[in-house]
């Protein structure tokens, strides 16, 4: 299976060099770097991520990948140097993937400190990596913690075994509170992503999963429903009718059941489908991609964006590599952002989070829907009145219908 294919744009310079327009307001930015690490041991059924499992490298190796992802982090310090804009120490840096822990935590932590000595740290700057349950032990956890890792993100999924073969999940429920112990020992912080909606997951088995996952009191947890992508295998098991559609009535009792019994357990929604013990535990990476901070994306189909500049890497590792071996930039298209075009990404992705959207964002037309969505129970009312738009639980479960309300 083809991973998601890229979007379309313009070409981006041999260079990577930005227009001087990126610089603009940069001071009053965040700057973060993403670190795809685009590797799998297997492909699970519902995922169209950019990643490869070891047959699908063509000629690109894993042991190669840290000094590839060096090379482009030289490179993107290079382009921001030449934009003129105020130098910018990261405030977060995240590995993503793919499974990056199944490079070496060596080869982790030597992309850490390539990126730090690059760009510099903020304070307490925020490092996180995912990682699969089943691919870390406690030495692994100590490792990175020594490097500089701040915050882990366990691929935990499901507490369910048909749960997890239905995903194709291949660890074992019973190996979370191993690892979760084992990330609290070498003083790292803990977060929890689990997908519901899975075909064949009943109401009681999400409960399971939350109840497993709270047990071992992490400081976030997130909640994706899971989508169905075009293309995957689980895609083609639904079509032929090998397994079911999921059940949006079933998700929202999901999601709302999630939303009571994490907020009991002293876990507050800050966005959509994240949930923290306190503002200081929330995910600083992903909310700079909600509030439009500044961000370098390292590796294979990795997004950027800077001063509403957004880029996209070229997507197969050993395109990525041969781009780089040639002295050139990995980036395969790109798009400046106009004005409206920002001003309509603001609303989509502010009105997510629990501070929300300054309703003088919104257009004249916009504003007059919010007496609507007030009355139909989908934004705060109190919030709305001090001049923000905040989703209640009911909005949630329909907040793309309240964003296309409010981009009307």
């Amino acid at each position: 299976m083809a991973p998601s294919a890229l979007p379309l744009g313009d070409p981006a310079p041999p260079d990577g060099r930005l227009p001087r327009s990126a610089a603009v307001g940069s001071a009053c930015r965040d700057l973060g770097v993403y670190v795809h690490v685009p590797f799998c041991r297997v492909r699970c059924g519902y995922c169209d991520f950019n990643t490869y499992t070891a047959t699908e490298l063509r000629g690109a190796r894993q042991t190669d990948y840290a000094d590839e992802a060096l090379h482009e982090v030289r490179l993107a310090g290079q382009v921001l140097d030449d934009l003129g804009a105020e130098k910018r120490p990261l405030s977060t840096v995240f590995f993503g993937g793919g499974t990056p822990t199944l490079l070496p935590a060596q080869d982790l932590a030597r992309m850490l400190t390539g990126i730090r000595d690059e760009f510099g740290f903020v304070a307490n700057a925020e490092v996180t990596t995912e990682a699969n349950p089943d691919s870390v032990d406690a030495r692994y956890l100590h490792e990175l913690a020594d490097a500089g890792f701040t915050r882990v993100s366990f691929g935990m999924q499901s507490a369910v075994p048909h749960v997890l073969a239905t995903l194709e999940r291949t660890h074992d429920p019973e190996r979370i509170p191993d690892v979760v112990s084992a990330a609290r020992d070498a003083g790292l912080s803990v977060s929890l992503d689990l997908i519901y909606g899975t075909p064949g997951e009943s109401l009681d088995d999400w409960k399971r999963s939350l109840e497993h996952a709270l047990r071992q009191n992490p400081d976030h947890l997130s909640a994706y429903a899971l989508i169905v992508e075009d293309g995957t295998k689980l895609a083609r098991q639904i079509r032929r009718g090998d397994v079911a559609v999921p059940d949006d009535d079933l998700e929202a009792d999901m999601y709302e059941v999630a939303e009571s019994t994490l907020s009991a357990e002293g876990l507050s929604w800050y966005e959509v489908s994240n949930w923290a013990r306190t503002p200081a535990q929330r995910s600083r990476h992903n909310l700079a991609y909600w509030t439009g901070q500044d961000w370098w994306g390292i590796g294979p189909g990795a997004h950027s964006h800077v001063g509403g500049v957004r880029w996209w890497n070229v997507k197969h590792p050993a395109a990525y590599a041969a781009r780089l071996a040639g002295s050139a930039s990995p980036a395969a298209g790109r798009e400046s952002l106009d004005d409206e075009t920002r001003r309509i990404e603001r609303i989509l992705l502010e009105t997510r989070i629990r501070e929300g959207l300054p309703t003088s964002v919104l257009s004249a037309s916009a504003r007059i829907a919010v007496a609507e969505l007030i009355a139909n129970e989908l934004i705060n009312a109190e919030a709305a009145l001090d001049g923000r738009i905040v989703l209640t639980v009911k909005g949630r479960l329909l907040a793309d219908a309240v964003v296309r309300r409010l981009t009307d």
